[in-house]
């Protein structure tokens, strides 16, 4: 392509469209004038204005988890660019591919604690996976195309750009469009045939496989095959908090999320299993529990990652194979059709389905004994909402409840924080969601503490027609730290009552929005439907006790089998 004369703005817009961006979520300062100045000239990509740059960052996260496209956020420099931080490093945490772009001060003004300076490169390198500080408007084309490639291929990340004021507003000769990468950046997506035909051996001769999926299944669009390879097996398949949806919850050998929080029948599995196929997830402490050496004790453990360096990091393996998720399970599956070694596992598939089975049976029986109302709630929702629904989560109890009870048939549906455990994510990241399928409805199931974190961006939502309903648990506390207090600190409720907090209703209805208050389970589905008919913005806002309780979890210092609350889980 012939050189084309640009300012610095000019170039990032245009590359921008180049890698196929159609929306940004970000606002705008002083030093990016210039950037907005073009944004206003184009209608190609969509800018959404946020009311706060951490959920600017937690809206392209959303959007790119729904999507599986690059998400993009932009913020101002200084208190702009330290505010995407938290939103950064949950989306970098989770393996979710996000650019950021920042402004800077003049490149001859950095060092020098000028307005609203910050040393962006050096603060935001511990939470992405690769950033850039463009001194040159020459560069702008180059960095922005490696900028999207590296976010968007290997183990997927966040890239930021920092891009100084002067690198934006002065005019440069440049070929738009380069096509050249980091000759040194080569992720290795290929596995190991070596490795994937021991594996498709190893699976073929256990009497107790089992599957455990995590969210590189799901980024790698792999979903298909881990199904196929199930089946083909008759191995269970278990997921970590990341990997829900990976396989449909409820298919007969799905036996729903392990870990901490998770299903007593999916850590039983694990327990029991002889072959274990770890796929895409990186053995985080909530997933295995404080005890290592219980985590499954007698099986073959084999660990498919895109990222050397999560082999062996946490556990140790058998058969390590380093590549691309949906890679590996095609080799493994193409080798076990032509072999067709596949031994007996009549009992071990009986097993799997009686324990689905009584998993499915918790899950369904919305007045179970033992149940509250925060249970009720989501297992209401999973009657409700279609399985195209988009569900988002916040932090705490409301995130569990929603992990453990609402059934996710299809990847790309459950979106939460998972690595960095972030309070105020599941809203703009429902927001971004929402943009990322606008034909879907989503859902963000909520808690009071968390939604106080980022409500103002109701506004956002009003001003931009993106109607997004939030259901709050409302109890007036910070419900899992309260939990903990009650469980293992004598009930000493040290700071977790919020005490006086607002109407949420009315606080939405100031902001615009739908709101109704539902006391009742049984009452949540007219007021659901009048919130969708309703075609704004809406808060449901849904009364449950302070002593509603996520239960069964594994205490600290326990291992995956030392599973408290479990009294009423059927025994099999």
């Amino acid at each position: 392509m012939s050189r084309e004369k640009l300012s610095g703005a000019e170039i990032v817009i245009e590359e921008l469209k180049d890698e196929g961006v159609e929306v940004a979520f970000g606002i705008p300062g002083g030093v990016l004038l210039d950037l907005y100045d073009v944004i206003y000239k184009q209608d190609a990509i969509r800018h959404i204005l946020m009311r706060h740059e951490q959920c600017a960052a937690h809206a392209a996260d959303g959007y790119a988890r729904v999507s599986g496209r690059t998400g993009v956020c932009i913020a101002t420099s200084g208190p702009g660019a330290t505010n995407l931080v938290t939103g950064l490093a949950n989306a970098s945490m989770d393996s979710v591919p996000v650019v950021a772009l920042t402004g800077q001060v003049v490149t001859s003004a950095i060092g020098t604690n000028a307005f609203q300076e910050a040393s962006t490169f050096t603060i935001t390198m511990p939470v992405t996976k690769h950033n850039f500080l463009v001194k040159r408007t020459e560069d702008l084309p180059k960095v922005i195309h490696n900028a999207f490639h590296i976010a968007s291929t290997g183990r997927k990340g966040v890239v930021l750009v920092d891009l100084p004021k002067d690198v934006l507003a002065d005019v440069a000769k440049v070929n738009l469009h380069p096509k050249e990468t980091f000759a040194g950046y080569k992720p290795n997506i290929k596995p190991n045939k070596v490795q994937t035909k021991k594996t498709a051996e190893t699976l073929a001769t256990a009497e107790r496989p089992l599957i455990l999926a995590g969210g590189g299944v799901i980024s790698s669009n792999a979903t298909e095959e881990l199904r196929s390879l199930a089946e083909l097996l008759g191995a269970g398949v278990v997921t970590t908090l990341m990997g829900k949806g990976a396989i449909p919850e409820d298919h007969p050998l799905c036996l729903g999320m392990a870990g901490m929080h998770g299903h007593v029948y999916a850590n039983r599995a694990i327990n029991e299993c002889d072959a274990l196929l770890a796929l895409g997830t990186r053995f985080s402490d909530r997933l295995t529990a404080w005890q290592l050496d219980q985590f499954a004790p007698d099986a073959t453990m084999i660990h498919v990652d895109i990222d050397t360096a999560e082999i062996n990091k946490n556990i140790q393996v058998d058969i390590p194979i380093v590549g691309d998720v949906k890679l590996a399970l095609d080799d493994i599956l193409k080798w076990l059709e032509k072999h067709k070694k596949l031994g007996g596992k009549s009992v071990w598939m009986q097993r799997i389905k009686e324990m689905h089975s009584a998993c499915d049976e918790c899950i369904k029986d919305v007045k179970r004994a033992g149940t509250s109302l925060s249970d009720m709630f989501v297992k209401e929702l999973n009657r409700i909402l279609d399985d195209d629904a988009v569900i988002t989560t916040e932090v705490g109890q409301c995130q569990m409840f929603a992990a453990h009870y609402y059934m996710t048939k299809r990847p790309r549906r459950f979106i939460t924080s998972g690595g960095l455990g972030t309070m105020g994510f599941g809203f703009p990241a429902a927001i971004g969601a929402q943009v990322g399928a606008p034909d879907n409805k989503v859902v963000d199931i909520a808690g009071d503490g968390s939604f106080l974190m980022t409500c103002q961006d109701l506004a956002t939502c009003v001003e931009n027609d993106i109607p997004v309903v939030v259901c709050i648990l409302d109890n007036r506390y910070l419900g899992m730290v309260r939990q903990w207090q009650e469980l293992f600190f004598d009930k000493k409720y040290s700071h977790t009552g919020l005490g006086l907090t607002p109407d949420f209703v009315k606080l939405a209805e100031a902001f615009g929005c739908y709101a109704e208050r539902v006391e009742k389970p049984e009452g949540l589905k007219d007021v659901l439907g009048n919130a969708f008919k309703s075609g704004k913005p809406a808060v449901i806002d849904l009364i449950v006790g302070k002593d509603d309780k996520i239960l069964p979890m594994i205490p600290p210092g326990g291992g995956i089998m030392g599973m408290i609350g479990t009294e009423r889980c059927k025994h099999i």
